[in-house]
């Protein structure tokens, strides 16, 4: 099961350098001029968690596997992208591939690096992207509907129902609103997604600051914080130069220099479970002498969903599922100490896995 996240925005702003520190490495080019990541580099970062290695110490564990997300660097998007502007088509395409939009503002200024727009200003930029994406969503559309009106017409059920939630998207698109904020019930969520609108997806601001300003941000970075929030959208404050830093240096050294900079971790962290929460996700784990292990799921995944992402016939087979609340687990110092406070539970097909169950599945071969 992956889940990926594109880093987009405009040239210059720092997705570059941002995915070469979140997969620490150069495989992401980063230079000062439009287009230099011609294709999308992709990387698999671990989500950081300390309750895996408290998990490890107590269970012994030999070894300690983290979950995974994956991150694209999409090229920088421009005014006109929409229309095929610079290698537009090709980065909308990248787009449609991802699960969450990850949207760096650029919020510093520097003489030495251009901004394709030639003024610092986040808002505006992130109006430039949003509306390219838009227009490329609301061509899609408009090319779509008219057959499948005459399908509708017919009285095809199918027809009909896809039919209904393009026009919800129609309707929001034609008014300069993204096809995210539409209220849907409960039952159109999954087909709306599967309709591959660019503005469905979530998207979380990533403020890139100068580096002085890493731990608490700047005015420029305050007025696009502010802008998120007004749109219901999550943001992360971090310097990517700073993260690219940290992600190069041995990592005795890493804690000396974060709280030199008034840092209790990386930005990269903070990024990273955002990501993961904006994808709805969520971790339980599997823990044992031979690994202790974090596995990803969606929230309101059900027991057998859970032990089908170890491996498909877990769910074939789902009986139950051992169960223990990482705080039980903890308090009790490991299986046992849990079981002796009533805290192990078996849990059927109907259970809803919870954030932190460290969970042991009982199937049928």
């Amino acid at each position: 099961m992956g889940f990926k996240c594109g880093i987009v925005g405009l040239p210059n702003v720092g997705k570059s350098t941002l995915f070469n520190a979140l997969t620490q490495t150069a495989a992401a080019q980063a230079a000062n001029y439009p287009f230099c990541t011609i294709e999308p580099n992709v990387g698999d970062v671990a989500v950081p968690d300390p309750r895996l290695e408290t998990l490890a110490g107590i269970a012994g564990s030999q070894e300690i596997i983290p979950t995974r997300i994956t991150f694209v660097d999409i090229a920088g998007l421009v005014r006109g992208a929409s229309k095929g502007e610079g290698l537009g088509n090709q980065f909308l395409a990248n787009i449609r591939e991802v699960d969450a939009v990850v949207h760096v503002l650029r919020c510093f200024e520097d003489d030495d690096i251009t901004h394709v727009e030639n003024k610092i200003d986040p808002i505006a930029d992130a109006e430039t992207v949003e509306t390219e994406l838009m227009l490329a969503d609301l061509d899609s559309l408009e090319k779509r509907v008219k057959p499948l009106e005459k399908k509708a017409n017919s009285g095809e059920k199918e027809a009909k129902e896809a039919l209904a939630l393009m026009t919800k998207a129609l309707v929001l698109l034609r008014d300069g609103k993204p096809a995210r904020v539409a209220e849907l019930a409960p039952e159109e969520r999954a087909p709306y997604s599967q309709l591959g609108l660019m503005t469905a997806k979530p998207v979380l601001y990533v403020l890139n600051v100068e580096e002085g300003s890493a731990a608490s941000g700047n005015s420029i970075s305050a007025r696009a914080e502010a802008m998120a929030k007004s749109q219901g959208a999550h943001s992360v404050v971090t310097s990517a130069k700073i993260e690219e830093e940290i992600a190069q240096m041995p990592a005795a050294e890493r804690g000396d220099f974060l709280e030199s900079l008034g840092l209790e971790e990386p930005g990269l962290n903070k990024l990273i479970r955002a990501g993961y929460e904006l994808l709805g996700l969520l971790t339980f784990f599997t823990v044992g002498p031979k690994e202790a292990r974090a596995w990803t799921v969606t929230r309101g995944s059900k027991g057998p969903q859970a032990a089908g992402v170890i491996h498909t016939d877990f769910e074939k087979g789902y009986i139950r599922a051992e169960t223990i609340a990482y705080p039980d687990y903890v308090a009790g110092k490991g299986e046992a100490g849990a079981r002796e406070a009533g805290k192990f539970r078996l849990e059927g097909k109907e259970y809803v896995v919870a954030d932190g169950d460290v969970m042991h599945f009982r199937f049928n071969t």
